[in-house]
């Protein structure tokens, strides 16, 4: 547990919501406070928040470019605290905490890898950093200050990792920032497709663009802080683009080239880690068709718990209309055979595991 007693936040929005859900739910203080008087009561209603007095920290839950404004007030206010935020781009925090009355040694910046394309303390989950990793780059900050940071983070179910802010900004423009800008860009071109065209969309889609959906002043402002990380990763992409319309407008069969090119992405998915930053796993996949009413999906995972089988990935498939729906469960492959099994002794409509 840790030995926090209360934690003043700054901010109210998805992120600084779901910390103070997450440290509510371990009987600690929070105290959120916004400029925005609708979004701070929400947020206060729903963590129980209450007046703190001395914080052990401070979390600048704000846009970056709010962070001058308030800066030096809270540090006036709360001049023992340590402080910290939480903000998409850190090289720009430090920067602006250099120039403020805030000691460095006082301050650590961080950067929660999670979020949700919904915004608003309305969307926070108490549960959003479980299993999540959580950067910080403490340059100047105290002993203490990045102590009680990785406290929070480790409290909140996160795994913190230490990083240079420069190595940070680059690192999220190539795996955060650069996605954020495909998914936009592909959504922008269903505004010209037809209706009925879209209306045969499958989850390869709606994975491709669900972070579309995002706040976009929020993403104006961290693209903008980032632009000179961005553009070389997104330099490169421009140029297996144009490699692939070549291909596409070049005559001959030119088919094992666009094929190595797939394969390349295969290769480079196959790169990302798997749960809680772990090696990647080879899933077994179990599809399940089940009937489109009330309850079903929920069965399915209360039946996984009863026999101890943990789900690692989910896709679901449903047409307008359609009066069944495809669950495909990423397992183990021996939670895989096991659910299978127990599904079908149950009478559920269960298909062959597929690797």
């Amino acid at each position: 547990m840790s030995s926090f007693t209360g934690v003043r936040i700054v901010g109210s929005g998805l992120i600084g919501t779901s910390i103070a859900l997450a440290l509510a739910k371990n009987s600690i203080r929070v105290d959120l406070v916004d400029s925005d008087a609708r979004s701070e009561n929400l947020a206060n209603d729903l963590a129980m928040g209450e007046k703190v007095v001395d914080p052990e920290l401070v979390i600048f839950s704000l846009p970056t470019q709010h962070l001058p404004m308030v800066i030096d007030r809270e540090y006036a206010l709360n001049p023992k605290s340590t402080f910290i935020d939480i903000g998409s781009v850190k090289t720009n925090p430090l920067r602006i905490v250099s120039t403020s009355k805030l000691p460095l040694a006082q301050f650590v910046a961080t950067h929660p890898m999670a979020g949700r394309e919904i915004g608003g303390p309305e969307s926070a989950r108490g549960d959003l950093f479980e299993g999540r990793t959580w950067v910080l780059s403490p340059q100047g900050s105290a002993t203490e200050s990045i102590g009680r940071a990785r406290k929070l983070i480790e409290l909140l179910g996160a795994t913190p990792i230490e990083m240079d802010s420069l190595e940070h900004d680059k690192a999220v423009a190539a795996i955060s920032h650069l996605p954020q800008i495909l998914s936009s860009l592909l959504a922008k071109q269903l505004q010209d497709f037809p209706d009925e065209w879209l209306a045969l969309a499958g989850q390869g889609l709606r994975d491709t663009v669900r972070i579309a959906g995002s706040d976009p002043k929020l993403w104006q402002e961290i693209i903008s802080m980032n632009r000179e990380k961005i553009s070389p990763v997104l330099h490169a992409l421009i140029d297996d683009l144009q490699s692939f319309e070549k291909l596409l407008n070049s005559d001959g069969d030119n088919s094992s080239a666009i094929g190595a090119l797939i394969e390349e992405g295969r290769v480079g998915r196959a790169k990302i880690p798997g749960k809680h930053g772990g090696k990647a796993r080879n899933y077994s996949y179990l599809p399940i068709v089940i009937p489109d009413a009330p309850g079903n999906l929920a069965a399915i995972f209360n039946i996984c718990a009863q026999i101890d089988v943990n789900v690692e990935d989910l896709s679901i498939e449903h047409s307008p209309g359609q009066l069944t729906g495809l669950i495909t469960l990423g397992l183990s492959e021996q939670g895989a055979e096991k659910l299978s099994e127990h599904l079908i002794t149950k009478g559920w409509n269960v298909h062959p595991v597929r690797k």
